[in-house]
């Protein structure tokens, strides 16, 4: 059984506000959707992390870190992709909700901000797919979705940290803190509101909780 709803949900640092109860009760009536989508938002971390190591080609450092970690969302679409093939399902076309081109229209568009952005959303986006995926492993009925995302925690984790690393290695921290907790702001921003329809549940849909 799913576990009772708590008053609030721990949030990570780099959140400015926590997932509500609402989206884990949304997420787990619709198992097969938010997998899908899990599965899309893998392969799009992945394209991400190889557009930024191409755009910034002969950025120092860069490549050594984005190759991998790029190579590392792969393997996680893959293996999201095994369950749903193992479940009789495939890589499905699902309506986007929208987050992560809201995101992108906060990127600012001059050299080096765009990279510093960049990196921030790119961060922020593994931040709360860690948060979510983590309560998916808590609270899903499912045993082998609670071990499927149980098992990519750590991943999700140091994903955010590379992003992190990323930016702090070439700007000051206080600028870092600053843009990071700006575009915090329109992250959370992005998941407000209620949903349409229970086929709309996403890794990255609406629902979170502020704080009164």
């Amino acid at each position: 059984m799913i576990s009772t709803p708590q008053k609030s949900i721990a949030s990570i640092r780099w959140l400015n506000a926590p997932t509500s109860w609402s989206w884990v009760e949304q997420a787990n009536a619709r198992p097969m959707e938010v997998l899908i989508d899990h599965a899309h938002c893998e392969r799009k971390a992945a394209g991400s992390a190889v557009q930024m190591m191409f755009r910034y080609l002969c950025e120092p450092g860069l490549g050594e870190v984005l190759s991998p970690l790029a190579r590392e969302e792969l393997d996680h679409f893959e293996q999201v992709l095994a369950l749903i093939k193992a479940r009789g399902r495939y890589l499905e076309p699902l309506p986007s909700p929208g987050y992560g081109a809201e995101l992108a229209k906060h990127i600012r568009k001059v050299e080096p901000l765009r990279m510093l952005d960049s990196f921030l959303v790119a961060g922020l986006i593994e931040a709360r797919s860690h948060e979510r995926m983590a309560l998916l492993a808590e609270h899903s009925s499912d045993p082998d979705l609670r071990e499927l995302y149980g098992g990519l925690l750590l991943s999700e984790a140091r994903h955010f940290g590379l992003y992190w690393t990323l930016a702090e290695s070439r700007w000051p921290r206080e600028v870092v803190t600053q843009r990071l907790a700006e575009l915090a702001i329109y992250e959370s921003q992005a998941l407000q509101g209620q949903l349409g329809a229970p086929n709309d549940v996403r890794m990255h849909s609406v629902g979170i909780q502020f704080e009164t």
